[in-house]
């Protein structure tokens, strides 16, 4: 009985939270039908081309939700990560933490933005089209659908200069990524949700090997880790000889699906990234571990919520920015 109690006293705090937000999404300058008279069909369109690219490499919708993700935190989501780099300018693509951003995540969008061009061309932004590719590929590999709000204008700045301190690392405090999250206009609750998007997708040896050899002083390896997932990951990863192509599943059971599964290995020290494994050690985001560990239609009724607060995220309209019509270059480049 006590700990249904816990449970609906959490619901209850986190849904009047995002209830409360829900207003402020609405009231900005973007709309769910945006493309209605433009470019009628522009989510039937994207959703055959990324049906298509799934079928081809299950890896891309882990791929674009990262991409969407780095996109947003830097610049706002404007396409910016997008954008290649030439001899004057080294773009965010290019930043160290986003060289292991995957080709997949990458050709998804272009694939969408070129069938949208033959059908409305110079009509819909990257911007638009990363949120709704995004929110597609999710959705077919089990994970929840939302409303995607339109009319963002893809941003006219790329620099890998401009990255540094805008995304999480993997040796942040929870302190820090509450900071980050903050500065963003989000919320620990949002942050908690937007992890989940770990249940699927994988991360390179070098993102956790301290966590696994020569800890601290005290323990060779992560205490908060379980010791048998430890061994595995060793075997994985050695430390020498590192192949550093190889990676590991952040979702040790069921790495393919997007589910709750993510927050249920958290609670038994499965998880991959120490920023993943703090947010249970910490009392003002362990909560939300619990409770989405206990209901995946409540972590999916979130997810949304934040996905939709995400896409909202230093947004360009109106005569911001512009509708680029090459993939990684401005219209003026």
């Amino acid at each position: 009985m006590g700990s249904v109690l816990v449970f609906s006293l959490v619901y209850v705090m986190v849904l009047g939270w995002f209830c409360g937000e829900r207003v402020v999404v609405q009231a900005q300058q973007l709309s769910k039908n945006f493309y209605a008279d433009s470019c009628p069909n522009v989510e039937r369109i994207v959703r055959n081309v990324v049906r298509q690219k799934l079928k081809e490499n299950p890896t891309s919708a882990p791929g674009a939700l990262r991409l969407f993700f780095h996109d947003c935190f830097v610049e706002g989501c404007d396409a910016s990560v997008l954008i290649t780099s030439t001899e004057d300018n080294v773009a965010e693509r290019d930043a160290d933490i986003n060289l292991s951003l995957p080709g997949d995540g990458f050709d998804v969008f272009f694939r969408a933005k070129r069938a949208l061009e033959l059908q409305c061309p110079n009509v819909v932004s990257f911007a638009d089209i990363m949120a709704m590719a995004t929110r597609h590929l999710v959705s077919m590999v089990g994970g929840p659908t939302w409303d995607v709000l339109k009319g963002r204008r893809d941003g006219l700045v790329s620099k890998a200069s401009r990255v540094a301190g805008n995304l999480p690392t993997v040796n942040m405090t929870v302190d820090q990524l509450i900071s980050l999250f903050h500065s963003k206009g989000l919320t620990q609750a949002d942050m908690v949700t937007l992890s989940g998007g770990h249940t699927i997708g994988f991360a390179h040896c070098n993102e956790f090997m301290y966590r696994i050899y020569n800890y601290n002083k005290t323990h060779q390896v992560d205490p908060t880790m379980d010791s048998s997932y430890a061994k595995r990951l060793k075997a994985a990863c050695p430390r020498d000889g590192l192949d550093p192509d190889v990676v590991a599943f952040n979702d040790v059971s069921t790495p393919t699906a997007f589910d709750n599964a993510y927050y249920q290995n958290v609670k038994k020290g499965f998880a991959l990234l120490a920023t993943d494994q703090i947010l249970y050690g910490d009392p003002r985001t362990r909560a939300y571990i619990n409770l989405f560990a206990l209901s995946k239609e409540k972590f999916f009724t979130y997810f949304g919520l934040s996905m939709i607060r995400l896409g909202n995220v230093g947004i360009k309209t109106g005569n911001q920015g512009e509708i680029r019509r090459e993939c990684g270059v401005f219209n003026n480049d």
